[in-house]
C-alpha cells in the first residue's frame, strides 16, 4: 500500500496519453503507483499586452510509486522513452 509517507514522486505530465503509457509500463514491470489528478487548469497564452487569453483546460496528473521501487521506476521510464 503507497501511504504519503512512503511514496515518491515519479512524473508529472498533463497528457492523458503519456499518463497511460507511464502507468502501463509500471503495471508491466510490477510496480505499484498511485496517481494524483488536480482538474481543469487553465492553461493562457500570455504575451505581456495586459490580459490573458485561455487556451484549453488541462488536467495535471502525479504518479508516485513507493520509495523503494523509485529508482527501478526512473530506470524502466529511461528504457522506453
Amino acid at each position: 500500500m503507497i501511504t504519503i509517507f512512503n511514496r515518491k514522486e515519479l512524473f508529472i505530465t498533463y497528457s492523458l496519453e503519456k499518463q497511460w503509457q507511464i502507468r502501463n509500463l509500471l503495471s508491466a514491470h510490477k510496480i505499484e503507483y498511485i496517481i494524483s489528478t488536480m482538474g481543469n487548469f487553465w492553461q493562457t497564452d500570455s504575451r505581456g499586452v495586459g490580459y490573458t487569453i485561455p487556451v484549453r483546460a488541462q488536467t495535471e496528473y502525479k504518479i508516485y510509486v513507493k520509495k523503494k521501487d523509485y529508482d527501478k521506476a526512473v530506470y524502466i521510464l529511461d528504457e522506453n522513452k
